[in-house]
């Protein structure tokens, strides 16, 4: 099923993609697509902090959503040589721990970025 929201957002990394190319850090292609969402109208928060339910306690475990865009889509951004299975995971419990059914997981470090892009709903 296709949702605008995730296209618009896939077509704004691969905006990034295109411009700067494969290879650079994490907070290089954070930085680019933060200005690409943020120019394409979205609403994106960035370094978001997770909290732990823990027994009816928040606790601050220092986790951190890459990006937040409309409080409905996150993101995780990754320039690595091959996502892993923890990599969705880690996606998968972020959208658990925020309540945000949609996620991106995003790499970076690959020739073409479509190849680098996993969606996953909850």
């Amino acid at each position: 099923m296709k949702d605008p929201l995730t296209d618009k957002i896939i077509g704004c990394a691969i905006e990034v993609h295109k411009t700067i190319g494969p290879g650079l850090l994490e907070s290089a292609y954070e930085a680019c697509l933060l200005k690409e969402l943020s120019d394409a109208g979205l609403g994106v928060l960035t370094q978001v902090p997770i909290k732990v339910d823990y027994k009816g306690t928040k606790i601050d475990c220092a986790f951190r959503a890459d990006m937040i865009v409309e409080d409905k889509v996150l993101i995780e951004l990754k320039s690595v040589n091959e996502v892993s299975p923890v990599h969705q995971a880690q996606l998968l419990t972020y959208m658990k721990l925020s309540g945000i059914n949609k996620g991106l997981l995003m790499n970076f470090n690959v020739a073409l970025l479509k190849d680098g892009i996993r969606r996953l709903v909850l």
